[in-house]
């Protein structure tokens, strides 16, 4: 074999193995971006781990329960952010791009043995993860800044805030308790920041419009699935009465009325606001989806307790003001986003839609203040009826303005 043949056959192996990040971009792609095969296995990973903290936060609902898993769940849902980001911008699907996405989800994994543990015992070892998964994030940007030059201005704002944000993590580890989770706390608000402050960068290197929003929305199902098995575990230490039977589909209900809300008018046209540089709503779109999901994760440790405790029994307070809570976050951030929206019927059906939300959330937060004495079942029963009134309205108002856009 020539020596000509043996370098071609070794260019064609290495360029098989290592494929540089190459900046995708939508007009460019033949056909409209889909969720791979590696992408909906990676989100896995993430299921194992808000369902670990989900557990965390089921065995101490209280204030300093909730509190622990918010300061859990912001980093968790950030960084299946910055890997979506930037796989929805750069991946190849390439041999190192799998092995970045192996080591990634290994992080993860690591990450749900230490919320299981809670705060106290597993700070340490979860900010230890957080800040492995950050440096390797931004080793990849580094990368692809590399290899195309009009992303490097963008890597390197990035590059900047997020190893900012991993050195007060890292730094973390040298206080005591209470002052790690003050510079938890900075260090995330520098992470979640840094987009924007990017400003006219992300004009320059956008996400796909077309890919975030199915990815995002594959992640509002995953913590969705925690109310689906919130029932199911509540219901495994009842008999199977009617009264236990009602309160199953009852909160069965809750769920499927949450995402017929969220999927019968999900739309990422807010995005599509950065092309002309309006940054702030295309990323406030993305971040109204930290309470949506966080709230949704919420609600089925709530959903679990009502249902567990039985149809009959009063909750405890801690347990109604979790579920109602939760309920009324989620309310709140589909308003948010549902007020946005910008191809979601005319001006004034958003303003009327969001009103609704906010209004259902009043409505269940008065369940908490006002009825101490109602059962769990009548708990469940109420905010289920709140949710159908949604859907109606929805239903109702949709048809109505497709007569007006008919007629």
């Amino acid at each position: 074999m020539s020596f000509e043949s043996t370098l071609t056959i070794l260019l064609a192996m290495t360029q098989s193995i290592w494929r540089p990040p190459t900046l995708r971009k939508d007009s460019a792609e033949e056909a409209e971006r889909r969720a791979t095969w590696l992408e909906l296995f990676y989100d896995l990973v993430f299921v194992a781990t808000i369902g670990q903290l989900s557990h965390a936060l089921s065995k101490e609902i209280s204030w300093a329960g909730v509190g622990g898993f918010v300061l859990f769940f912001i980093p968790i849902w950030w960084c299946w952010v910055g890997a979506t980001f930037y796989a929805t911008r750069f991946d190849t699907d390439g041999l190192f791009d799998r092995l970045f996405a192996f080591i990634q989800m290994a992080v993860v994994a690591a990450m749900a043995v230490h919320v299981h543990h809670g705060l106290g015992e597993g700070d340490v070892g979860f900010a230890l993860c957080y800040g492995a998964f950050r440096v390797q994030l931004v080793l990849q940007y580094q990368l692809a800044g590399y290899y195309n030059p009009i992303a490097k201005a963008l890597v390197n704002r990035y590059s900047l805030g997020f190893t900012l944000s991993v050195l007060l993590w890292l730094g973390s580890l040298l206080v005591p308790g209470p002052f790690r989770y003050g510079l938890w706390i900075v260090g995330l608000t520098l992470d979640l920041g840094t987009p924007l402050s990017a400003g006219k960068l992300l004009v320059q290197v956008p996400p796909s419009f077309t890919h975030i929003p199915e990815r995002v929305g594959l992640f509002t199902i995953i913590v969705l699935g925690e109310a689906v098995l919130g029932v199911i575990r509540g219901l495994s230490s009842l008999e199977w009465t009617l009264a236990a039977q009602i309160a199953a589909v009852l909160g069965l209900t809750i769920a499927f009325c949450l995402w017929w809300l969220y999927f019968d008018s999900v739309d990422g046209s807010p995005l599509t606001s950065l092309k002309a540089g309006k940054t702030l709503l295309g990323l406030t779109w993305l971040y109204a989806h930290l309470p949506l999901t966080a709230g949704l994760a919420m609600a089925g440790v709530g959903l679990e307790h009502l249902v567990k405790n039985g149809p009959e029994t009063p909750p405890e307070t801690a347990e109604q003001w979790l579920f109602c809570g939760a309920i009324a976050l989620v309310l709140t951030a589909l308003a948010t986003i549902h007020w946005m929206t910008c191809t979601l019927g005319t001006p004034e059906f958003r303003r009327v839609l969001s009103a609704y939300r906010v209004g259902s959330a009043l409505f269940i937060l008065l369940l908490v203040l006002v009825g101490h004495n109602l059962s769990s079942l009548q708990v469940v029963a109420w905010t289920a009826g709140a949710c159908l009134v949604q859907v109606g309205f929805d239903v109702l108002k949709t048809r109505s303005s497709q007569d007006q856009v008919q007629g």
